[in-house]
């Protein structure tokens, strides 16, 4: 393991396969702010690093290990077993070097169960010989990805008709699509915040999500879109972000107005079809956290794509059982905080939180 600079993990991440925009610098100084430390582990070939993760560490008070999670990690140009082995040993020998006493560390690569990379389970296979275990999921576990290599013609094609009827009647109401800049994140945040309330699910302060624009924007990797009526008041809204050929939609909402007149469905096209037309190649619709929301995406085409899911290296087998107590009592408080039912879903929209 050496050293990786910003530029240059950056680099690796956007030519990975795939990469993801939790494994950027920009993301690492989204979560800075909350008390996370960015600590980079990469297993070489050559001059290059083959596999590699951005690994970010918190340390609770007044536990004496940090929790190390390395979001939609590790990422590779190459997956292999030799290649998680190096990648673990990396792990074992250099993140505690770097950040100190950690009790474990959470993985949860962008890998599909049975795809190409895990043909006959031969990633989790690898995982498993090399000391990983499945653990309880932090990221959306299945998400719905549309291939933008298709003409616009085809992506409109593979849109449900009642969907394409949708689309067309937002239009027909006076409903346009425009980009808006950081002064129109209050306008965001306060249709996040409706879509929250009805839906159920917690979501962060306000800040938090300037904090994703301010990491995101300077580098064009972020776009924020609102389908708003003929008098301009926003009915509908979408965060985007972009990794390399990948755009993905962590964030987004409507208000009441805007399912009434179908302005969601507007919003979420032009989404898709700007996306390709700006030389994305891939867009993730993000998870498919209940009924509804994934009745929704699933109406726009593309295909359901499930994860290897997320995995364990546990570095100190008391503070990992020390953290599973910890977390479950502070999942408990935000659920009653937030008013959350039992059971109810917790990150329906920002499961990147």
């Amino acid at each position: 393991m050496t050293p990786v600079d910003p530029t240059a993990w950056d680099r690796f991440v956007a030519a990975s396969d795939p990469g993801s925009y939790l494994q950027t610098s920009a993301w690492a100084a989204v979560k800075a702010v909350n008390g996370w430390s960015a600590h980079r582990i990469t297993a070489e070939t050559a001059d290059a690093p083959s596999i590699g993760a951005q690994i970010l560490v918190r340390r609770p008070r007044p536990m004496p290990w940090g929790f190390a999670y390395a979001p939609r990690g590790p990422v590779a140009r190459a997956w292999d077993g030799p290649a998680v082995t190096a990648f673990t040993a990396a792990v074992r020998e250099g993140l505690t070097a770097s950040a100190g006493r950690v009790s474990h560390v959470r993985i949860d690569p962008e890998i599909e169960a049975g795809g190409a990379h895990d043909a006959d389970g031969a990633l989790r296979t690898s995982l498993r010989a090399a000391g990983w275990r499945p653990a309880p999921p932090i990221q959306p576990n299945a998400t719905r990805l549309i291939d933008l290599r298709a003409d616009e013609a085809a992506l409109w094609g593979d849109l449900r008709k009642k969907w394409r009827q949708y689309v067309n009647k937002a239009r027909s109401g006076g409903i346009t699509v425009v980009d808006a800049g950081r002064d129109r994140l209050g306008d965001f945040y306060r249709i996040y915040r409706e879509t929250a309330d009805r839906a159920g699910f917690l979501i962060r302060a306000e800040s938090a999500y300037r904090d994703v624009w301010d990491a995101f924007a300077p580098s064009g990797n972020a776009r924020l879109l609102f389908a708003q009526a003929a008098d301009g008041e926003p009915q509908a809204t979408l965060l985007l972000v972009r990794c390399g050929p990948r755009v993905v939609e962590p964030y987004g909402g409507m208000t009441a107005a805007g399912g009434e007149s179908r302005a969601n469905y507007l919003l979420k096209w032009e989404a898709i079809r700007s996306s390709r037309e700006a030389g994305a190649t891939s867009y993730d619709l993000w998870g498919l956290a209940t009924g509804g929301i994934a009745h929704f995406k699933i109406g726009f085409g593309g295909r359901e794509v499930r994860y290897v899911g997320a995995w364990d290296l546990v570095l100190s087998p008391v503070g990992r059982r020390a953290y599973v107590v910890a977390q479950d009592a502070r999942v408990r408080w935000a659920r009653r905080r937030g008013g959350i039912r039992d059971g109810g879903n917790a990150a329906a929209y920002g499961a990147a939180d």
